[in-house]
């Protein structure tokens, strides 16, 4: 762009001077001519560096998702491809064998219902119980009328054979029935005691209950939910869409189902556009500034976008907890740079950004419009310099 103004100043000065001669060509013109295009690019030049900063060092990041499985066993199918293939969320990425956890299902829907047979069970039980004590109350109370008849005959009799009138064997009979029915009296309330120890029991055992379902039931469905679980993890799918970059698993593998053992690395489709600026180029730029940035894999291609945030930290403000004091060190440090984020514009989002990707980037602030053009050029010319490729070889 500065070479284009100087060819259109050297053409104004040609026509004045040389060509029509309105102006005298002499050492004072001379000295003018050469000192304005000097004063003015670097003026401009100056400008341009504060209004609409621009950048060498663009960056395109994107996350990685390490993948690991939930669960161990033989890898059976890996449906995916590697490289520059999207998989899509929820798509198959590998299946291990099933078998040992759909027998282990299988067992804990046996015992599921094992359980709820015996949680069955105890319910009849404690009725039995209930219906004993019922039983036992009744006869206490029948034998009790009968014994308290009984007494009331051995007092009659008592009495009559103290004045003679009544027999010595009818007295005795009646006192062995008092007996008799005293001791069945007991018994009725010794199997009411026992009914009712019973039935306490049962219930001890009814009422271990989480959320009104029986203990043991209880347990055995959360571990069923546990084994179904871990037969869906036989089976891991992508969580984001994403590429799949060296491919390693293949079908007879075995993985073990440890955190610190990734199978296979995502990288995300969707990536993050980080431009790095100098600490004094920053201080006009603000969220939402319209962007460009060209990247060496896009030669010729300008994308758009605007300004998210500027990362206002870096590693050169950062002290780490420790018992040493900080040392200042021989010399000191160049001055760190800041990222500026940049959110992609609508029409280019769909364009494929490579992890990795370098180029240029400028940012156009909200002062001095008149100038951002010469911005522009420049970082259009500099994406078409990148069809260029020099090398001998």
């Amino acid at each position: 762009m500065e070479i284009l103004l100087l060819g259109i100043y050297s053409a104004f000065v040609w026509l004045i001077f040389i060509k029509l001669k309105w102006l005298p060509w002499n050492t004072t013109s001379q000295v003018t001519v050469a000192i304005i295009p000097i004063v003015g690019l670097t003026a401009m030049i100056l400008t341009l560096n504060v209004v609409a900063p621009s950048s060498a060092d663009v960056r395109v990041y994107k996350y990685t998702v390490p993948i690991v499985s939930q669960v161990r066993g033989r890898v059976v199918e890996v449906p995916v491809d590697e490289g520059n293939r999207l998989v899509k969320k929820g798509e198959v990425l590998f299946r291990i064998d099933p078998t040992p956890y759909e027998l282990e299902v299988k067992t804990l829907e046996a015992q599921l219902v094992g359980t709820q047979g015996s949680q069955r069970e105890l319910v009849e039980q404690e009725r039995g119980a209930a219906a004993k004590i019922e039983e036992s109350q009744n006869r206490a109370r029948e034998i009790s009328a009968r014994l308290d008849l009984t007494k009331k005959r051995v007092a009659q009799y008592r009495e009559l054979a103290a004045t003679g009138a009544g027999s010595k064997f009818d007295l005795e009979r009646a006192e062995a029935d008092a007996l008799e029915h005293q001791g069945q009296l007991d018994a009725a309330r010794n199997a009411e005691a026992q009914a009712r120890a019973s039935q306490r029991q049962i219930q001890q055992k009814l009422g271990a209950t989480v959320k009104g379902e029986f203990s043991q039931v209880a347990q055995t469905r959360a571990q069923l939910e546990q084994a179904r679980w871990n037969l869906d993890q036989t089976t891991t799918r992508s969580p984001c869409d994403c590429y799949v970059i060296n491919l390693q698993l293949r079908p007879g593998g075995f993985v073990a189902g440890l955190p610190i053992n990734p199978v296979m690395t995502l990288v995300e489709s969707t990536g993050q556009v980080v431009a790095f600026f100098h600490q004094n180029e920053l201080h006009q730029v603000e969220a939402g500034n319209e962007a460009e940035f060209a990247l060496d894999t896009l030669p010729g291609r300008i994308i758009k976008a605007s300004v998210d945030s500027v990362v206002w930290a870096q590693g050169q403000g950062q002290l780490q907890a420790s018992g040493a004091v900080p040392l200042t060190g021989v010399a000191a440090l160049p001055p760190g740079r800041y990222a500026v984020k940049f959110n992609i514009a609508e029409r280019d989002r769909d364009l494929f950004l490579a992890a990795g990707a370098a180029g240029h980037a400028a940012i156009y602030t909200d002062r001095v419009h008149a100038i951002h053009i010469v911005r522009k050029v420049i970082l259009r010319v500099g994406s078409y310099v990148n069809y260029l490729i020099l090398k001998l070889h």
